[in-house]
């Protein structure tokens, strides 16, 4: 597979262009020429190793739709329908034409995702460091000051129960054998469903003791199902089917055999690296998902770095991957790192890091500073509501890493978005000044 360069293309008497119909002057228009969109064609060539079969998608086209994804929470199916109805949306991916149809299935961006990896999306990151730079949405000088701190990005997985893991495995094992032909003595497919229910409404009522009796009874279900299918399990050619069989046995196992204290537990089937986090929040204790950190700049709040880390790590340890890629994609390293107290002991010498409650040394300057830190959360809470960093769609972990970079991307790119309006504004509020109209008020301004 090739990947496909797109040159000018020529007038059509029968359809006007894209530049023709829109206005110039809208923030997408402006975003799409702050952007190297030839980068992605250079670093992303490497991908296509074959120059035979059908031309890859133009990389700016997928490109663009991530970054209009995440700049407008919207999905796969979602970003590609809005596509054809918007034509801001086909200037900003590099159409010419107005077109009428879906340019690709929204499935291709799965396989993008999982072609580009982190590191794809990383130069996505790096693209909107550079645009926020070309547009004045974020300083030169800011870059050297950054304040890091993490959060949980939780997974789209139902919130684990034993009951819910141990009827899920049972349907998972039952629907192998079917498959595989193995004759099962009993399949539990009318007991175990009414026992995993009754085991709810046990503990709803608060029968802590029915409820750990009907848990046994069910973990016995799923214990006699796994056995069954291992004693048939010489029978079973190798192939394809024979290992999702034994990947099954082994989940189950897992499962069935973890305690409740047991570090690394299971609490989802198809999500199995899935953390366990403690957050300290009153009205959630525990989150489900992935550790993420964020490095922002202290000034504007733009992300300069967005890395997922799996296996719930102590903060203090995560400090030096974080600076780590602040460098690696803005090509300096920060001077400066405000953290919270959860980064005490981090080991990081290279950078000078200011921890929140420290008072020996510390200038009227630097305690200014240390009061900036609590900003990153705000902008944190924004890339949950107004973006999709409040629960991960994808899959493994490779899904989380990519999807937390791209996440950050939506940010910067909403902040570019909302800086470009102002000036707008601005320009057009001094035009209708100079002509002695009245201008819009310092109310819609700052709306703009």
């Amino acid at each position: 597979m090739k990947a496909r360069p797109r040159g000018p293309e020529q007038d059509d008497l029968l359809r006007p262009r894209l530049t023709d119909m829109i206005d110039m002057r809208h923030e997408l228009v402006k975003l799409a020429a702050l952007i190297d969109w030839e980068c992605f064609d250079r670093e992303w060539a490497g991908l296509f190793p074959s120059d035979k079969g059908r031309p890859a998608t133009p990389s700016r086209l997928v490109a663009g739709l991530l970054y209009l994804q995440h700049a407008f929470k919207l999905s796969d199916d979602a970003v590609v329908a809005c596509w054809v109805e918007n034509p801001y949306y086909q200037h900003f991916t590099g159409e010419t034409f107005f077109q009428h149809r879906p340019p690709i299935d929204p499935s291709s961006l799965s396989r993008w995702r999982g072609r580009i990896g982190e590191e794809g999306v990383e130069w996505m990151l790096t693209k909107t460091i550079e645009a926020g730079l070309a547009s004045g949405a974020v300083q030169e000088k800011s870059l050297e000051r950054v304040a890091v701190d993490t959060t949980v990005m939780e997974k789209n997985i139902a919130h684990p129960t034993d009951a819910r893991l141990y009827e899920r495995a049972r349907t998972k094992l039952v629907a192998l054998a079917r498959e595989a032909g193995v004759p099962l003595r009993q399949s539990y497919a009318r007991l175990a469903p009414r026992l995993a229910m009754q085991a709810g409404r046990y503990a709803h009522a608060r029968q802590f003791r029915r409820m750990r009796k009907a848990l046994r009874r069910l973990k016995g279900y799923v214990g006699r199902v796994r056995r069954n299918i291992q004693a048939w399990l010489a029978s079973i050619p190798a192939g394809p089917l024979r290992e999702r069989i034994l990947d099954a046995l082994a989940l189950t196992g897992r499962l069935l055999f973890q305690r409740p204290k047991d570090p690394g537990k299971l609490y989802a089937l198809h999500e199995p690296d899935v953390d366990c986090i403690s957050k300290g929040k009153a009205r959630q204790r525990y989150e489900f998902g992935t550790k993420v950190s964020l490095a922002a700049t202290l000034d504007g709040g733009f992300i300069l770095g967005a890395r997922s880390m799996p296996g719930n790590p102590y903060d203090g340890h995560t400090l030096a991957e974080a600076l780590e890629q602040v460098e690696i994609l803005t090509g300096r390293r920060p001077s400066l790192a405000v953290v919270d107290r959860g980064y005490r002991g981090h080991g990081v010498e290279t950078t000078r890091v200011l921890i929140s409650g420290t008072r020996r040394g510390i200038t009227p300057a630097l305690a200014k500073l240390l009061r900036r830190r609590s900003a990153i959360k705000p902008e944190i809470e924004h890339m949950k509501t107004d973006g999709r960093l409040a629960r991960c769609p994808l899959k493994g972990t490779t899904g989380d890493a990519v999807f937390a970079v791209l996440c950050a991307c939506g940010h910067n790119l909403r902040k570019i978005l909302a800086h470009l309006r102002a000036l707008l504004a601005l320009l057009v509020a001094a035009l209708l000044t100079a002509l002695g109209r009245p201008g819009p008020s310092h109310s819609a301004l700052a709306a703009a």
